[in-house]
């Protein structure tokens, strides 16, 4: 089993969520306007463009920090170790939310990845008194943006919402299965995911969402 837990929490590792989101949005969810109205080319530059900033430089600072021997571990598992890696994944976030702004593209998926750095940056503050769970923010984040769009958009995605709520639970599962986390850990962060990035939403709601 937890061979198992091994491979759902790298398959599912936080840094990823981002980019499964822009996946779910632009290819999963078929009755949306994101999915019609939103030309191929457009859909894969932006899936690129997320992945690498959210987690292809991510990851690479994490090596760099590993490297100079600032991180004992890939899995940054010491909690003290954590706080840097996760302000400059944040910065990454924040980063690619200033080159999107003006961008003529959903108002939606300015405010995920809004949400997203704004998610992480919190994580780092918690993190120096009390390690909540990435993995649970990052999968947290992702169901409260799905939650949102059906919300405000009036769009039924059962399915999607669905399906992200058992695959928080398997992600819950393997994060205790491998003793990463206490059980409050892991329920704290998808929470804490979901509340941000739904509020981000309630507040942009005067926003058109299409």
């Amino acid at each position: 089993m937890k061979t198992i837990a091994h491979i759902i929490s790298y398959v599912c590792h936080p840094l990823l969520m981002a980019t499964y989101g822009c996946l779910i949005v632009f290819f999963g969810l078929t009755n949306s306007i994101y999915f019609v109205f939103t030309p191929l080319k457009i859909k894969l530059v932006l899936v690129l463009t997320v992945f690498s900033f959210t987690f292809l430089l991510p990851a690479l600072n994490l090596l760099i920090l590993y490297k100079l021997n600032y991180v004992s571990s890939l899995r940054v598992e010491n909690r003290k170790e954590r706080t840097f890696p996760l302000i400059m994944t944040s910065l990454c976030y924040f980063g690619l939310f200033y080159m999107i702004y003006d961008f003529n593209i959903w108002p939606a998926v300015k405010i995920f990845i809004l949400g997203g750095g704004l998610c992480i940056l919190c994580a780092a503050i918690i993190n120096l008194w009390w390690q909540i769970s990435a993995h649970m923010i990052g999968v947290g984040g992702l169901f409260g943006v799905l939650f949102a769009i059906s919300y405000f958009m009036h769009l039924p995605i059962f399915t999607a919402i669905t399906g992200c709520l058992v695959l928080a639970g398997c992600i819950g599962f393997a994060r205790l299965k491998l003793k990463a986390h206490t059980p409050a850990q892991v329920y704290a962060g998808f929470v804490f995911g979901c509340l941000v990035q739904f509020s981000l939403f309630f507040v942009a709601q005067s926003l058109t969402f299409v």
